[in-house]
């Protein structure tokens, strides 16, 4: 199982996207500032924008599934449990794990941004896909939901899983780190190697743990603290 990209080039105005890359089994975190084309470049990953130049491969790829930035930008039920059926998947469940199961009849569009996001991720990790990309899912979630995302990324075990994120403080646990830059996506290599060459651009915990010389095992806020933990030991 594996997603190449080879030569992708995107052209918008005087700004270009260059891609070549890739991906196999695991979790690979994509990061990058607003505005550096990590939208772009998962849209055209998951096959709905096609590149000037290059092209995507998908070997072993059967199921694909995309999560948008913005989740109002899912939504084609008229209320939240059609909204949860209309991607095949069990309402009583997804509703029961949100918390929303009172709000079955409600319209999704009236649910808060951060109410609609957890729904939407539900239904996303509901589905089984070999190739699951999700843009800035993070976003739009308090603190308590990140942390639960992260934990329920963590459990998938098995396919690709890319994630898109400019988040700097609750993260999941990774297999490789890339980066987009003015436009071209560069790879880290795996983790925890990853998180030495990720350099100024990393978040602030992981800046610290490399400047006092420790490595931690991942990029969560845990491995650096545990990480520190070892060498105070």
């Amino acid at each position: 199982m594996r997603v190449t990209l080879s030569g992708i080039r995107f052209s918008r105005g005087d700004w270009q996207l260059r891609a070549d890359a890739g991906f196999s089994r695991g979790t690979h975190f994509i990061a990058g500032a607003v505005g550096s084309g990590k939208s772009t470049l998962a849209l055209i990953m998951a096959g709905l924008i096609t590149p000037d130049e290059g092209c995507v491969q998908r070997d072993g790829i059967d199921a694909t599934m995309l999560s948008l930035q913005f989740p109002e930008a899912h939504v084609t039920g008229a209320t939240l449990e059609d909204e949860v059926r209309s991607w095949g998947v069990d309402p009583a469940q997804v509703l029961a794990e949100t918390g929303l199961a009172e709000k079955a009849g409600t319209p999704p569009l009236r649910l808060s941004r951060g109410e609609l996001k957890r729904l939407e991720l539900a239904c996303v990790l509901a589905r089984e896909s070999d190739l699951l990309i999700l843009d800035e899912p993070l976003g739009s979630l308090d603190c308590v939901q990140k942390r639960r995302l992260c934990e329920r990324l963590r459990d998938r075990t098995t396919g690709i899983t890319i994630i898109f994120s400019h988040e700097q403080h609750i993260l999941p646990a990774v297999d490789a780190i890339w980066e987009m830059r003015d436009g071209v996506l560069v790879n880290h290599g795996s983790v925890p190697q990853a998180l030495k060459a990720w350099g100024d651009s990393a978040p602030p915990h992981i800046r610290w743990a490399i400047a006092r010389g420790i490595l931690p095992a991942n990029m969560r806020m845990k491995d650096v603290r545990e990480a520190a933990c070892r060498t105070c030991d």
